[in-house]
């Protein structure tokens, strides 16, 4: 229980302190790029492990993630990309078990 409480704590003052102590609007520029950019690299160092290793075999995390990185960069839609990536893990997995 004193476990939850400290954690507790911790997440609530690491989300309150900067609204306490910064009270003017940041005008530095590259404070203000990197404080936008945090959440986008937060979320990418989390999940593209779990992308790489959510099958039994990376060689299909790892294909299923080019398919994705792929149709992403032709700018195709999120559950075009998506759909692409599972057939391309599903495709690695029957190779791999055939061989």
């Amino acid at each position: 229980m004193i476990d939850l409480l400290v954690m507790a704590g911790v997440t609530y003052l690491i989300r309150a302190l900067p609204l306490v102590l910064v009270r003017k609007k940041i005008e530095n520029r590259f404070i203000s790029s990197f404080l936008y950019y945090i959440p986008y690299a937060v979320l990418g160092c989390m999940t593209f492990p779990v992308i790489l290793y959510s099958t039994n075999d990376i060689c299909s995390g790892i294909a299923g993630t080019i398919a994705g990185l792929f149709f992403a960069y032709q700018k195709k839609g999120l559950l075009f990309v998506a759909i692409a990536a599972v057939l391309a893990v599903l495709v690695i997995k029957e190779v791999v078990r055939f061989v």
